[in-house]
């Protein structure tokens, strides 16, 4: 790669969405009450010097205040996996709070129990409750593993994501100590080391050695890391995983967030995989705030039978707006209706277009990248092969680059996630959409390579 051409062309790109984005521009510098200049620091993650503002959004189609409407594969980095506002989502939720009323009434709802039992279709775990966002539904299925089986650390994968767990921001050791704070951690209540241990991804051996210390309650991961970009198991890797886990005593609590994307059930469906807990948020709610986890009959049959554990006031397990009826109502809404197994088929076929349409850019040009796909979700890396752990994922990063592809395609009304080069289909997407990142995309290549 011509570093100097890089940077002229994201130059280029960087004046042409700051031409072309007065609002945005004049909206970001005027919000001077807000810490980071926007709502949530992450939103300042986005290249170009600020990022644009949201007008609308319908379907697979975002609109900012400049008059701009992009085909969005961001989707709210799943949140909106649905699409945004599907109509049967919207319906729920304007009976819910306008004709019906009692969105947070502190009592439970009809819809909770479909809701469950729908999940467990999917998913196959028998027990569910709720929470607001992943990262709850993380915590507390921490705290339960905790609770059930007395031992005080979480072992989670080397960069992998569940939110702002605290449990979960470390890395390995290059030196092989018992593992590093992830580099940012943002006022780590104490060193992570005392509550977390740590292996890469796809790495059985690391894992047993860690587990061999018999102090590890669960190990909470992804069945494919995400948020680093999509690093995929090798072939038998969850098989040991969950075989390892089992000889320890240890739990296997499998977040699903993205990997939703997988099918109708996940990875967990898709792989027939056994996890003791599975945490799930974002894309179930159909846009609305939404979350949830789920235990085995054994599990939750041992936490109900324990008199010492406060599951009910304030042991810690818990938020008055969990559950909430609206909530709820969308969640229902969104899995009878539109995240529907009939979907996930047509996105997964448009999301092998969009690879195939990838791999054959980047052929054309001769580089050394590699296209990894998880169901709906599919990925382009700067990495020949596919990075197989979260450190080889996170070296394989080159932010110049992701600048420029990003800004090329938001210029040209496309929309990626801004994390990384992950485009995620919905049920609203079409060939069309994916077609014109194709074409787009090798335009970039092309003006990269010259």
């Amino acid at each position: 790669m011509d570093r100097a051409r890089l940077r002229h062309l994201l130059a280029r790109e960087s004046a042409e969405a700051e031409r072309c984005n007065p609002r945005s521009r004049d909206a970001y510098a005027r919000a001077a009450h807000l810490f980071g200049r926007v709502p949530m620091t992450w939103m300042n993650k986005t290249a170009g010097a600020f990022p644009r503002y949201l007008d609308s959004a319908r379907g697979a189609r975002v609109s900012d205040i400049d008059g701009h409407t992009y085909v969005d594969f961001c989707l709210g980095d799943t949140g909106a996996m649905a699409g945004h506002s599907p109509t049967p989502v919207a319906d729920a939720v304007q009976r819910r709070f306008s004709e019906r009323g009692g969105a947070t009434a502190m009592l439970p709802t009809e819809d909770a129990e479909w809701v469950g039992a729908d999940l467990t279709r999917r998913f196959g775990l028998p027990r569910w409750s709720f929470a607001l966002t992943a990262t709850d539904a993380n915590r507390w299925a921490i705290r339960l593993a905790r609770a059930v089986t007395g031992r005080p650390k979480i072992l989670v994968n080397s960069y992998c994501y569940h939110g702002s767990v605290d449990e979960s921001l470390i890395v390995t050791d290059p030196h092989g100590g018992p593992g590093l704070p992830r580099p940012g951690n943002v006022g780590a209540p104490c060193d992570v080391t005392l509550t977390s241990r740590v292996a890469e991804f796809n790495d059985l051996d690391g894992l047993e050695r860690a587990l061999a210390h018999g102090d590890v309650a669960a190990v909470l991961m992804e069945p494919a890391l995400t948020n680093i970009g999509i690093v995929l198991p090798d072939p038998g890797y969850l098989e040991g995983v969950r075989a390892l886990t089992r000889r320890h005593g240890t739990l296997l609590v499998n977040d699903e967030t993205h990997t939703f994307s997988a099918g109708p059930g996940g990875c967990t469906a898709a792989w027939g995989l056994e996890p003791d807990v599975l945490t799930i948020g974002k894309a179930i709610g159909g846009g609305i705030p939404t979350a949830a986890y789920g235990l085995s009959a054994e599990l939750a049959d041992r936490l109900l039978g324990r008199a010492d554990l406060d599951l009910v006031d304030m042991g810690g397990v818990g938020g008055t707006l969990a559950g909430n009826a609206l909530s709820v109502a969308a969640t229902r809404a969104t899995l009878e209706h539109v995240l529907t197994d009939a979907a996930f088929a047509r996105m997964d076929t448009l999301s092998a277009r969009f690879e195939a349409g990838v791999r054959a850019g980047v052929e054309a040009h001769g580089l050394s990248w590699s296209v990894s796909r998880l169901g709906a979700r599919t990925e382009y890396r700067f990495a020949d092969p596919a990075p197989r752990t979260g450190t080889e994922a996170e070296a394989a990063a080159d932010p110049e680059l992701e600048d420029f592809l990003h800004l090329f395609l938001a210029n040209r009304g496309i929309l990626l996630t801004p994390f990384h080069n992950m485009a995620l289909m919905c049920p609203d997407t079409t060939e069309e959409d994916v077609d014109l990142h194709t074409g787009l995309f090798a335009s970039a290549l092309a003006e990269l390579t010259g």
